[in-house]
């Protein structure tokens, strides 16, 4: 299979099956630490065409969980980014010669119709790197259990993002100025007419963000198919859901839009979260949709049970990250949580952008159990104790790291 055929794109469990024997299963490499207990079960490393093994947690509509050795670079590897469907109905042929995107709406004084072509010659192309995270990255890790998609730690990836900006397209379609929310539609589709086929809106203000952008690329190369390609949403600091895929048409909107996915999905109890950013228009008395993601952390170096000689050194390494105000510090402890102490920050590539941090201590005879917790420069941190909530989103409890020192 060449890279032509792969960006043409797969459909859903059906299509998937003239390409399963190019899926490696590579069963021999171990699973990642950090998965839910349950998962271990039936999880299995597979790599899709066009992908490196990831952690396979369900086929139709594909999810697949980067393993958390791939985080050990700031940027995260188009071939091992995360893939996340709601939809079984994946394109299974997307044309770059014939793809257009619709732009209209309500109003709209001059709606149109855009190809690949002119997004990439006729608007300025701007760069944001930023991270991609699942609303229900570590939902797998709620105590007690809660249903959906159980994500381990890496339902999530940075990536550096390149397109036109969001608002350069809709000035050209001249929006009525009684729009509140912009609304998207991809190509993927439900597999029964009952389901809900996916759309998603923005507020206005979010959608004039400078920083809000329609990518065409990631990583300095075409998006792969499975993380959206030809085109997708990048919205800087909040979750993924909002982030359409395979982008088929952008809409301007008087009322807020009420589709499943806004209305019946993707929400959490008002004033549970310390959010900074909310989505007034979509609110009602009890509940919010989700925005932007909570401070967060990760240890990507030493592995859970690595055993390491006494007296040595121990390099400790991970990832922080927030909603786009930055990280300011990261703490490490080294005995459960008892004393913290201040790790060293590395490059600051971008405030939506993975911080890389590092500490190091000598070892001493027994096991070690660290953990890590980060703060942004707004002030917020990582919590104690898990704020439950029936879809586990926005769980950021630090994860211990456990190593043996012997």
């Amino acid at each position: 299979m060449d890279r032509r055929d792969f960006l043409a794109g797969l459909g859903g469990a059906a299509g998937l099956a003239p390409f399963l024997p190019l899926m490696a299963r590579a069963a021999e490499a171990p699973l990642t630490f950090g998965l839910p207990q349950g998962n271990y079960d039936t999880a299995v490393l597979e790599a899709l065409p066009g992908k490196r093994p990831l952690i396979r947690l369900t086929t139709r509509p594909p999810n697949y969980e980067t393993p958390v050795s791939y985080f050990s670079t700031a940027t995260t590897p188009n071939d091992a980014f995360f893939v996340r469907y709601h939809l079984s109905g994946i394109p299974a042929r997307v044309d770059p010669t014939t793809w257009k995107l619709d732009v209209g709406g309500e109003g709209a004084a001059s709606p149109f119709s855009l190809t690949l072509a002119q997004l990439q010659n006729d608007f300025e192309q701007v760069s944001v790197t930023a991270v991609c995270q699942c609303s229900g990255n570590r939902r797998g890790l709620s105590l007690p259990h809660v249903p959906g998609v159980q994500w381990g730690l890496g339902a999530m990836g940075n990536a550096a993002w390149r397109g036109p900006r969001l608002k350069d397209i809709l000035a050209k379609a001249g929006l009525a100025k009684e729009n509140v929310e912009i609304v998207f539609d991809g190509a993927d589709t439900a597999p029964l007419a009952s389901i809900p086929d996916y759309i998603k809106s923005i507020p206005l203000a979010k959608a004039m963000d400078d920083n809000t952008i329609v990518a065409l690329q990631m990583n300095g190369e075409p998006l792969p198919h499975f993380n959206g390609f030809p085109a997708r949403i990048v919205v800087p600091g909040w979750t993924a859901t909002y982030w359409m895929k395979h982008l088929t048409s952008i809409r301007g909107v008087n009322r807020p839009h009420d589709g499943f996915w806004m209305r019946g999905a993707y929400r959490i109890p008002n004033g549970m979260f310390p959010v900074v950013q909310r989505f007034l228009t979509q609110e009602t008395e009890i509940n919010t949709p989700i925005t932007e993601m909570v401070v967060n952390s990760l240890i990507v170096t030493p592995t859970e049970g690595q055993r390491i000689g006494a007296g040595q050194m121990v390099d400790v390494a991970g990832i922080a990250w927030d909603g786009g105000y930055g990280i300011n510090r990261v703490e490490i402890s080294t005995d459960g949580g008892a004393n913290w102490r201040q790790a060293t920050l590395g490059a600051d590539g971008g405030r939506f952008a993975f911080r890389p941090w590092s500490y190091r201590f000598a070892a001493a005879r027994g096991a070690e159990k660290i953990m890590a917790k980060a703060t942004n420069r707004i002030g917020q941190t990582q919590v104690d104790t898990l704020i439950f909530n029936g879809p586990g989103y926005h769980n950021n409890v630090p994860r211990p790291t456990t190593i043996v020192i012997a």
